[in-house]
């Protein structure tokens, strides 16, 4: 039995596809999130729904699609949110405390440590942490960008051994279910590739596989880091009693057998790449089968405006992502450098960080 659980719960959840939350699910999964908590296990909520709690309370007001009314609508209903979970939890006696995060406060290391601290800190006390992105000041840049992505890097500050997704549908699906009648739910995936990333992102029907994309990214986040991940219905009865007991319920992502280290889980999951760079055939057979760090004479190609220390991504002449990692020179420096040997790193710049462009420390293979 899972002892520390993360459960997202999607606003097609909450809401029971409507346009208001449903009061009575929601009391639901906190009854079943309750009898684990008697049991001792960790919860840890990461909850959508804020924008549509804040249009349920202002009466659905015919506004303009901004990213203002937007931040609006979260600001008004991240407090009736949290009324909810509060006054649900509290009819078993449990605390809950609410955690607001944006990709800023997990993209820097001590800001990362921090909400980590905060975290442990309540669930140390015995009390339900309830997460959600800060939408209400979240812009593009510093935006973790969905729930599903943000339940992952939650698992990872949380330490859990699980990450349930509980969604309207019941889990992945070979192909969507409304169009193919031959479609069949896929109960276990042992390695996320691109012919499954095509598969998730191949609906564009709402239902089925659409909307998986971002479960994916999440679930490889989160397997890389040793947490099993599950997909499953919202709806599904005792779901998330029964998922926490191991019974197999919709589709599980099964963990990779070598977790990142702690550090490296935080290079893949906490930060932006800021760009990317493309490298030649010597440099992949380095960096892939023996093991090395990248050298700025392996790169051909230099892709983005990024500064030291920023995480960027490493791709082969075809296109694909190889790796990701922290760069220790901006942008502008490794387009002087690159296919340089570190000798002449000096003559050219006027300084040098380094013979090496990434570290093998700072970097993750995909």
């Amino acid at each position: 039995m899972y002892k520390h659980i993360i459960i997202k719960l999607g606003t097609s959840v909450l809401t029971n596809n409507s346009r208001t939350l449903y009061q009575p699910h929601i009391v639901e999964l906190v009854r079943q999130c309750a009898l684990l908590y008697e049991q001792g296990t960790e919860i840890v909520i990461c909850t959508s729904g804020a924008i549509a709690a804040g249009k349920e309370r202002l009466g659905f007001p015919d506004l303009p699609n901004t990213v203002a009314n937007k931040q609006m609508f979260a600001a008004v209903g991240q407090n009736q949110l949290m009324a909810l979970w509060g006054r649900f939890f509290a009819m078993y006696g449990i605390e809950v405390g609410q955690l607001l995060l944006t990709r800023a406060d997990l993209a820097s290391r001590p800001r990362f440590l921090n909400a980590q601290n905060a975290l442990q800190a309540l669930l140390a006390q015995r009390i339900i942490p309830i997460i959600n992105e800060n939408d209400a000041v979240a812009t593009d840049e510093i935006k973790v960008g969905d729930n599903d992505n943000l339940s992952a890097l939650a698992a990872i500050l949380a330490e859990s051994d699980m990450l349930l997704l509980l969604t309207d549908q019941p889990g992945l699906f070979t192909a969507d279910p409304r169009i193919d009648p031959s479609a069949t739910l896929i109960p276990e995936v042992e390695t996320i590739d691109e012919t499954l990333r095509k598969l998730a992102g191949g609906s564009v029907s709402g239902l089925g596989v659409g909307g998986m994309a971002t479960k994916l990214q999440a679930a490889d986040v989160a397997r890389r880091a040793g947490i099993d991940v599950i997909i499953a219905a919202g709806r599904a009865p005792d779901v998330i009693l029964r998922a926490a007991a191991g019974e197999s319920v919709g589709t599980r992502f099964v963990p990779v057998e070598r977790p990142l280290i702690k550090r490296k889980q935080w290079i893949f999951a906490g930060k932006k790449t800021a760009g990317s760079v493309v490298i030649d055939a010597g440099a992949v057979r380095a960096l892939v089968d023996n093991g090395r760090s990248l050298l700025p004479a392996g790169i051909v190609e230099v892709n983005g405006r990024f500064q030291r220390g920023d995480t960027i991504s490493i791709h082969n002449s075809d296109g694909d992502e190889l790796a990701r990692g922290i760069t220790r020179y901006n942008s502008e420096d490794l387009n002087q450098i690159l296919g340089l040997h570190s000798a002449k790193f000096s003559e050219q710049l006027g300084y040098d960080y380094g013979s090496v462009a990434i570290h093998r420390n700072d970097m993750i293979l995909i």
